[in-house]
């Protein structure tokens, strides 16, 4: 049996989503509030005996306890395996291999949690840190949001945290390994962080990988500096202020993303909770990864300078991977988001209502300054833009898209559709890239459409019909997201997490025999669907069955309660 299964056989659904909504037996299931948008009447119900469950109000998701905790945290499939495998008690050993290098980690998190309370308690308490607590309050921060965000002050002194954290037993090797000290060329070492404001920076789950410093007076330089790469801390795969709004961005189904800490702590005091930071001006596809999964709109309100709208232009193409809607907020010349929520918070949510599609600003700014009634000026829009128009992934919007070049730089629209179709024709065959009773193992039916595809990739363009909602296991369903996104049948297991690996090989090494492989691959394809459209009505049938005997408990109470009015009134 592998991990995953027995993970599952000693898992409850209901007990883990019950530690997240509160549930009420309905009959054979559980009803309650769904934890991934607002609702006053509970549309969510969990079904003990298929270990499954399901929201029919505005999400329409479902699936198994993996699915459940990786949209509701924001973690990928191995972190939650590694979770609940934690939470059951199971010790896996296919990563055996890999358990030295997690304690290791784990005294790397523990560092950096003692680093931050050192900092913190400087903040607070040291007279050194009188004009830091000064610039914090002229900065509008209340307490507040200096203990939730755990903000602290770095001592101007060169050994001050590695005795600190030396004293409590870390060795000087694993405080290198940290990034909290720095080692020069003569092999001295020394704090990182000297009379800075610091701000740790957190993972998903909430523990500290990293900090951010902001130096105190004009002379230092940087005048931001930041952990260096680290076993922990990945700035290309860093989201600053994540784990305090990933709840407000389920409810609210859209991020904000800008550029500064304070952009971040500022407005989440004054109520918009859903705003969060990139680790300098680039948003990457692992900062896309990590945000889908929470929600597919996305707002930039990155500085108005160069080096912002740089950043935004160059996020027009990470519409694709979102598989959503990216917008811009124009900020105003000389303004910062969290001066703007300060001075008028009304502003701030006019700015974010009215925030444009990526595109539409990506036509305004590439197109500015350029006379679009000469030739050349209507090349250059064209040279600029098509590009643009090229990478949508989506027909219906290259086409709205295409049509508006058409129209900026007259030009018909089939003229310019023939730009298109030569790499459309070169690329055919090729798949797009990836918008990348407790059952004990996984459907076979899902599995043999994995090992034919593994064994036979080109039969992917034959399977349109195969979808990834028709996968019930997590663990099938990451492998098939995978695939599709793999251009090389290769690269699939290196491009999934670890700990799928054990459940790949399995699928790889499944046999096929190869007659008849399309028509049974469409045939199962089909299998899948019905058996995804069975268990949504049935589900549906379960949740209409419970709306129907609260009413009656309800018609009942109600009765009872008149029948006892007139008890009284005689």
């Amino acid at each position: 049996m592998s991990t995953v299964d027995e993970v599952k056989q000693k898992t409850d659904i209901v007990e883990v989503i019950g530690q997240y909504t509160k549930l009420t037996r309905a009959g054979k299931t559980f009803r309650g509030l769904c934890p991934f948008h607002s609702e006053k009447h509970g549309s969510f119900f969990v079904y003990p005996d298929q270990q499954t469950w399901h929201c029919f109000g505005a999400c329409a998701a479902g699936g198994d306890v993996f699915s459940f905790v990786m949209k509701r945290e924001g973690l990928t499939f191995g972190d939650t395996l590694r979770l609940l495998a934690e939470r059951a008690g199971i010790v896996m050993p296919e990563f055996a291999a890999a358990e030295k290098e997690r304690g290791k980690h784990d005294r790397l998190y523990r560092a950096n949690e003692a680093a931050a309370e050192y900092y913190h308690q400087q903040l607070l308490t040291s007279p050194e840190a009188q004009p830091v607590r000064e610039y914090i309050g002229k900065r509008g921060l209340n307490a507040h949001s200096v203990e939730s965000f755990k903000l602290g002050y770095a001592p101007n002194a060169w050994d001050s945290l590695q005795k600190y954290l030396e004293e409590r037993g870390y060795t000087a090797s694993e405080l290198l390994e940290a990034g909290l000290i720095v080692e020069n060329e003569s092999k001295k070492v020394h704090d990182r962080f000297r009379h800075r404001l610091l701000f740790p920076i957190s993972d998903p789950r909430g523990r500290i990988i990293g900090f951010g410093g902001r130096a105190l007076d004009a002379n230092t330089q940087p005048k931001y500096l930041n952990s260096p790469q680290t076993p922990l801390f990945d700035k290309s795969a860093t989201l600053y202020g994540l784990h305090q709004a990933k709840d407000a961005m389920r409810k609210e189904e859209r991020a904000i993303i800008v550029e500064g800490y304070l952009d971040v702590i500022l407005p989440h005091q004054h109520g918009f909770k859903n705003i969060i930071a990139s680790m300098g001006t680039a948003i990457g596809e692992q900062h896309i990864a990590i945000l889908k999964k929470l929600t597919k709109n996305l707002v930039l309100a990155l500085d108005p300078d160069s080096a912002g709208e740089a950043a935004t232009l160059r996020s027009v193409g990470l519409e694709n991977a979102l598989g959503g809607e990216m917008r811009v907020a124009v900020i105003p010349d000389g303004r910062d988001p969290d001066e703007i929520v300060i001075d008028n918070p009304d502003a701030w949510t006019g700015l974010i209502a009215n925030a444009v599609p990526i595109m539409d600003y990506a036509f305004e700014k590439l197109s500015a300054g350029l006379d679009l009634k000469t030739a050349r000026g209507r090349a250059v829009a064209a040279e600029r833009l098509m590009p643009l128009v090229r990478r949508i992934s989506d027909a219906v919007r290259q086409s709205f898209y295409l049509e508006k070049l058409a129209k900026l730089v007259g030009q018909s629209q089939r003229t310019l559709a023939q730009l298109i179709k030569p790499e459309q024709k070169e690329a055919r065959g090729k798949p797009a890239a990836a918008e990348r009773h407790k059952p004990s193992f996984s459907s076979p039916v899902e599995e043999f459409c994995l090992a034919v595809l593994l064994k036979y990739p080109l039969l992917k363009d034959k399977c349109a019909e195969l979808r990834e909602e028709y996968f019930s296991c997590s663990e099938n369903r990451e492998v098939y997201n995978v695939l599709l996104g793999c251009q090389d049948v290769s690269l699939v297991k290196i491009s999934l997490d670890a700990a799928l690996w054990e459940h790949f090989d399995r699928l790889a090494a499944r046999e096929i025999l190869d007659n008849r492989l399309e028509t049974k691959l469409s045939e199962a394809a089909l299998r899948l669907r019905e058996e995804h459209l069975r268990r949504m009505a049935q589900n549906r049938a379960d949740s209409l069955a419970v709306d129907e005997g609260n009413q009656l408990r309800e018609l009942f109470v109600r009765k009872e309660q008149l029948g006892e009015q007139k008890r009284r009134q005689k």
